[in-house]
């Protein structure tokens, strides 16, 4: 498994969250078997529930109130992360996407047989923002107070989150 980070700044539509790195984890599983299912038995077992089984949103959206891991568990999708200034990342089948609330995330193209698992710290329902100025104030305040995960959903407790994002609050 191979980590990597990326950071989006504010970019007046899309709050982003320049404390804390989207952390793409290429790899994160075996590319073979029950995809879907073992990324659901990751998630869980590292906190990260209230879990579905679906594909990425064709428009930019970001979550307010809670961070979300995406695994990808069969097909290949880029993925706009940070807005329409961010940056197009390709995805594929076993490797995993942990997006800090605010950051931004559309689906620029995808393979027709992508099947993509999301999860979320705790269990938390997410909001859906899609950069309306009418929800900004409320996200920019809400976006600093989403707590850090006691755990990486794909590492657990000594994986790369915690380092990252600092201690869980």
């Amino acid at each position: 498994m191979r980590v990597e980070t990326h950071r989006f700044d504010d970019d007046g539509r899309i709050p982003n969250n320049p404390d804390r790195p989207l952390i793409l984890y290429r790899g994160a599983l075996p590319a073979d078997g029950d995809l879907a299912a073992a990324f659901e038995e990751r998630f869980a077992r590292n906190g990260w529930s209230n879990g579905w089984r679906d594909g990425i949103f064709t428009y930019h959206h970001y979550h307010a109130n809670t961070h979300e891991v995406l695994g990808i568990a069969r097909g290949r999708v880029t993925v706009r992360f940070g807005g329409d200034g961010g940056e197009a990342v390709t995805v594929e089948a076993g490797d995993a996407v942990v997006i800090p609330a605010g950051v931004g995330h559309r689906n620029e193209e995808a393979t027709p047989d992508l099947l993509v698992v999301g999860a979320y710290p705790g269990g938390r329902s997410p909001d859906l923002n899609t950069g309306e100025a009418t929800e900004r104030v409320r996200a920019l305040e809400s976006i600093p107070r989403v707590p850090v995960p006691d755990r990486d959903p794909v590492e657990g407790a000594g994986g790369a989150l915690p380092h990252l994002w600092g201690a869980a609050g």
